[in-house]
This record gives structure tokens, C-alpha cells and sequence, in this order.
């Protein structure tokens, strides 16, 4: 056999076909990705609010999260944006948990107000 190789491509490992061909790429040759679910910058924006400004959205974040997660684990690899609804989801867990940590407290307040109301009037 006298076929002559191309050179050795270090950008092309395994004879993997040039641009345009390969996975990842369209047929002009550009990068392509696969769009972000639509949820996934909701879940993101909740995360955040749920753990910035108000807890009582943090656990929308988390069940919301978690759909998505599903919905997205479920389309096979349709869906991007898996890091904007992962960062959504945990904040929305550790907003949770100080939305928790918050009613524990207030119920603790109102049970030593009402105690020191009680002794108060012994």
C-alpha cells in the first residue's frame, strides 16, 4: 500500500474527522451547544433571592431544582444550563435551612416571652 498519511494532527486525535464533522460542531464548521433549559435561570434567580433577600422563597428554588434536574436527566442531553440549575438547588437547600434555623428561633422567642409572661405575673 503506498496511500500517503496525512500528517499527525495532535487536534484530531484517532483520525477523528476535521471541523464540521465532529461532535460538538454544526455543519458550518461552528461550535455547537445545546440550549439551557428553560427553567435553568429561574432556579438560579430563586437561588439567589432565596438565600440573599428572602428565605421563604429558597424552598421553591429547591423543588423546582429538582424537577428540572429530572427533567433535564430524562432528555438525554437536550438541555444545558445543568450548573446554573445545580447552583440553584443547593442554594435553595442552605436557604432553607436558614429559613429553619429562623422559625426554630421564633418559636424559641415566643416560648421564653411567653415563660417570662407567666413568671411575671406568678
Amino acid at each position: 500500500m503506498s496511500e500517503q498519511q496525512p500528517p499527525h494532527n495532535p487536534y484530531q486525535p484517532y483520525g477523528a474527522p476535521g471541523p464540521g464533522y465532529g461532535p460538538g460542531y454544526g455543519p458550518g464548521g461552528a461550535p455547537q451547544w445545546a440550549p439551557d433549559h428553560p427553567d435553568a435561570t429561574m432556579v438560579l434567580i430563586l437561588g439567589i433571592v432565596g438565600l440573599a433577600v428572602c428565605q421563604l422563597v429558597a424552598p421553591f428554588a429547591w423543588v423546582k431544582g429538582r424537577r428540572v434536574k429530572q427533567e433535564m436527566a430524562a432528555a438525554g442531553g437536550r438541555y444545558g444550563g445543568s450548573s446554573q440549575v445545580q447552583i440553584g438547588y443547593v442554594l435553595g437547600i442552605v436557604g432553607s435551612c436558614i429559613l429553619g434555623l429562623y422559625v426554630v428561633g421564633f418559636v424559641l422567642y415566643i416560648v421564653f416571652v411567653v415563660i417570662l409572661v407567666a413568671a411575671g405575673t406568678a
